[in-house]
């Protein structure tokens, strides 16, 4: 779920309060998701909020995305994690429906 923005601008002091609470309740504007290519040994995935130095969790939402993670053929090297990208290698299978929801912290 995302959070709301507040702009530098804003005058009303219980829009700042509202952003802060739904981000003292665990929302976040720097989550996404991703389904690992088919075919290739890696995946690029772009989100404005990633920076050379954060940090990606990520979790399986299908059954083949967890059998990915159980075969230990994925991860995200520190190396490719960049401004605005982070590259995800997995397994070159042809298998499908690989999809990961993530979070991005940093």
């Amino acid at each position: 779920m995302t959070v709301r923005t507040v702009s530098r601008n804003e005058k009303d002091l219980g829009l700042f309060a509202l952003a802060i609470s739904e981000l003292a309740s665990g929302r976040s504007n720097a989550v996404g998701s991703f389904t690992c290519t088919q075919n290739a040994a890696t995946t690029t995935v772009t989100d404005a909020n990633c920076a050379t130095g954060s940090v990606i969790l990520y979790t399986p939402t299908t059954a083949n995305a967890s059998a990915e993670v159980g075969a230990g053929t994925i991860y995200i090297a520190t190396a490719t994690i960049l401004n605005g990208s982070f590259v995800v290698t997995h397994a070159n299978s042809a298998t499908a429906s690989r999809t990961f929801k993530y979070a991005i912290v940093g």
